[in-house]
């Protein structure tokens, strides 16, 4: 952890919970449809929608690392299943896409944050589509890295690559943080980055896996390990 120059860091339940906001953010969107799309909720279940995006992912195997692209051609079938011409669809999707980014931070992470951007570089890595221009921290980060323009999801090693790359050192200079075992510590590992794994419920690790380099319960335990750690180093 000594010559660390870069953190990674995984957004989605890394720096906030995401499965409540994406099931609110359907709830929204599914009564927003009722309202103005009502044939599309007559049709279609809540269950059957997420079934069609199921589909859609098996259908389109190399955009499935695209969560936006995938949303909208699920909003295109149904829409036109019901009878619906496609112009609704981005409308739609940003009545989604409102809710999925008012998330509720984990405490004690944008101060975090504040401490290791000081004497790190930051990148944001994430898999999903959350807008930090919206939640409010892009400012927090020098980049952002997303499956979308790494062209692959993690664990896949292009988006470590393409994390690596933007953080501007190498990879065993960058430590990558993420509370997934696979697609964050063994993606990240397997792609040269040291690995930060944020067990927050306090989970066993797979016994099938290597360890990550580092555990923390809170992204906040970074700080003690990493600048209070320089500070001392540099007495």
């Amino acid at each position: 952890m000594k010559d660390i120059r870069t953190i990674t860091f995984d957004l989605d339940d890394t720096l906030w919970e995401i499965h409540p906001v994406i099931k609110r953010a359907e709830r929204h969107l599914y009564a927003w449809l009722g309202e103005h799309y009502p044939r599309i909720t007559d049709m279609y279940e809540m269950e059957d929608i997420r079934a069609i995006r199921e589909q859609v992912v098996n259908e389109i195997p190399d955009q499935a690392h695209d969560l936006t692209f995938l949303r909208r051609v699920v909003l295109e079938r149904i829409g036109t299943a019901a009878g619906y011409d496609t112009d609704f669809i981005d409308a739609a999707f940003d009545v989604f896409d409102e809710v999925r980014n008012d998330v509720d931070i984990f405490p004690g992470v944008i101060p975090a944050l504040g401490s290791l951007r000081e004497h790190y570089v930051l990148i944001a890595v994430t898999n999903g589509n959350a807008n930090l221009d919206k939640i409010g921290i892009r400012y927090l980060f020098h980049d952002v890295v997303t499956a979308v323009t790494a062209g692959a999801a993690k664990p896949a090693r292009k988006i470590f690559d393409a994390a690596v790359l933007a953080g501007g050192a190498n990879a065993r200079q960058t430590l990558h943080v993420g509370d997934h075992p696979e697609f964050d510590v063994n993606g990240a590992r397997d792609a040269g980055l040291k690995t930060a794994w944020v067990n927050r419920g306090g989970e066993q690790w797979p016994a099938e896996s290597e360890v990550p380099d580092v555990e923390v319960a809170e992204v906040g335990e970074l700080v003690s390990l990493l600048v209070d750690d320089l500070g001392r180093r540099e007495l």
